[in-house]
């Protein structure tokens, strides 16, 4: 199995209200059942306020390499991502567990 983890910090100005950010939300938690090669998958809004911390993370998993790979082609998890380019920064680890 893999870990797929990606947090996500909002770009300067940008808050949890936001359209875009709403969209994005609901664009992530809409992915749940709609790719085969999630075997787990959850996103939430972080709940502390401090400066290290990220705004949003998705952690999820995948059975391989190749399950991985597919799932970040997904055109589904590609319009998904891709609405949150236009408001936030991430960071991703993948990794064996």
């Amino acid at each position: 199995m893999i870990r797929h983890l990606v947090l996500f910090k909002l770009n300067e100005g940008v808050e949890r209200d936001d359209p875009r950010v709403v969209a994005g939300d609901r664009a992530f938690r809409e992915l749940e059942g709609q790719i085969p090669e999630l075997e787990f998958w959850e996103c939430a809004w972080n709940i502390t306020d401090r400066p290290i911390a990220y705004d949003y993370a998705i952690n999820s998993a995948v059975a391989d390499e190749d399950a991985l790979k597919r799932y970040i082609e997904h055109p589904a998890h590609q319009a998904a991502a891709g609405q949150w380019r236009e408001f936030a920064t991430w960071v991703i680890a993948d990794y064996p567990f």
